[in-house]
């Protein structure tokens, strides 16, 4: 975890979003997915600058929320403070639905059920300059270059995203497992 937070510092764009999302102040409420996972292969490929987010996955669990669309009014506030992102905010306590799973519990239980377990990672800023990360299946495997088919979905799913996502051609020296 401390390694995760310390390549988060060395990017001030990275920093402004842990800093406009906490803003939000919603319930287990994390950026995670390529935020976290992109920087690491970078790092484990020694990168001189980080790779450009593709988009910004904002996720929390609120099972009280009534509004299914409350999500776009998150992504309009945090547009209007960033513009320059892509934000994806997504109410993890409704994903179940779409994904045809039995209810999540929590944020970290519904990244569980993400295609790849090396996505399943997130970062949160706690206070300012004080940051919490959480990873469904560790950070291990993710700071070893792998890339690891979650069988909680379907393996054409993960093939699918590893091919369409282009992550072997970007970063070479992952090995999917």
């Amino acid at each position: 975890m401390d390694k995760v937070i310390e390549l988060v510092k060395r990017d001030p764009i990275r920093l402004k979003a842990l800093d406009v999302v906490a803003q939000l102040a919603l319930p287990q409420c994390y950026i995670a997915a390529g935020f976290v996972r992109n920087l690491i292969w970078d790092s484990l490929h020694d990168f001189s600058e980080f790779t450009p987010l593709n988009d910004v996955d904002v996720v929390y669990f609120d099972a009280d929320e009534v509004d299914s669309n409350r999500y776009l009014e998150y992504e309009k506030q945090l547009s209007n403070c960033m513009p320059e992102l892509n934000w994806q905010v997504r109410n993890q306590a409704r994903m179940h639905i779409k994904n045809q799973d039995e209810p999540y519990t929590s944020t970290l239980h519904a990244m569980s059920y993400w295609p790849e377990k090396e996505t399943a990672v997130a970062i949160t800023q706690v206070t300012k300059h004080q940051y919490e990360c959480i990873a469904a299946f560790g950070f291990e495997s993710l700071f070893r270059g792998q890339l690891t088919y979650n069988p909680k979905r379907k393996r054409a799913v993960f093939d699918t995203r590893v091919r369409s996502k282009g992550w072997l051609v970007h970063w070479p020296k992952l090995n999917v497992m």
